[in-house]
């Protein structure tokens, strides 16, 4: 997302800062949001709980249009027992509160570009509807001939974890980003650099703290022998363990 055209233009926020300052008003420490939708056509992008709960404060703001784009398929309606049986969570569309108040909720499609005006300010997204390939690797596929644009005067970012940031720390121990925006390891947890483990989103992606918890305890773990340590520490899972049902 740092990469998109127009992600400079003003009108664009974190989802976490809109939120945190209309809780602020309604905990009586701030008179007024910083950020408001008022009068305003929004875009939220992410599908989650912060997503939804962008969603229904732009309405409480008075919001003239909501728009909600995420880039995962619409998932289905009901579980499907072939491929979704129980005790697995049940992957289907859920409708939260504040999706019932209102707003378009758009899946499948990514943004583009962001659009700005002739003072810096952003006036309209380019969506293009987009495909999931995970034939080796997760990738994101644009759909030709289905860009249009949408009229956006604020913009809430709330897609989580976009991936490691590149930065000198990465550069000096010469290690790289896959497409995922992720560092890769081994069975033991060790990145190509020796000596350099790596756990938890940085190595997983976006996902459950739990995951994060239990592959810190086993990179530790890992690091351990690695130093010569004696015996050995738990280690609840490895870089190959997946959640029930994922195959």
């Amino acid at each position: 997302m740092a990469d998109t055209p127009g992600r400079h233009l003003g009108g664009i926020h974190l989802a976490l800062d809109y939120l945190e300052s209309s809780n602020r008003v309604q905990a009586g420490t701030l008179a007024e949001p910083t950020i408001s939708g008022a009068g305003k056509h929004v875009i939220v992008l992410g599908g989650g709980d912060t997503a939804a709960d962008c969603l229904g404060t732009a309405h409480r703001h008075g919001a003239a249009s909501v728009h909600l784009i995420e880039v995962m398929p619409e998932p289905p309606g009901v579980r499907d027992p072939a491929t979704n049986p129980w005790p697995t969570w049940p992957m289907i569309l859920r409708t939260a509160s504040a999706h019932e108040e209102g707003g378009t909720r758009i899946f499948g499609s990514a943004v583009q570009e962001f659009i700005g005006d002739d003072e810096g300010q952003v006036r309209a997204v380019r969506v293009v509807d987009v495909q999931i390939q995970t034939q080796g690797g997760f990738r994101v596929v644009e759909v030709p001939g289905t860009e249009r644009e949408l009229p956006a005067d604020l913009i809430l970012l709330a897609i989580g974890f976009g991936g490691t940031e590149p930065g000198p720390l990465l550069g000096q121990f010469g290690l790289d980003r896959n497409p995922r925006g992720t560092i890769a390891s081994g069975s033991d947890w060790q990145t190509d650099v020796p000596g350099v483990f790596v756990a938890g989103d940085m190595r997983r992606g976006p996902s459950l703290i739990v995951w994060a918890i239990a592959e810190g305890r086993s990179a530790a773990s890992a690091v351990h022998t690695y130093l010569g340590g004696l015996g050995r520490l738990p280690a609840p899972v490895t870089p190959a363990s997946k959640a029930i049902g994922v195959r």
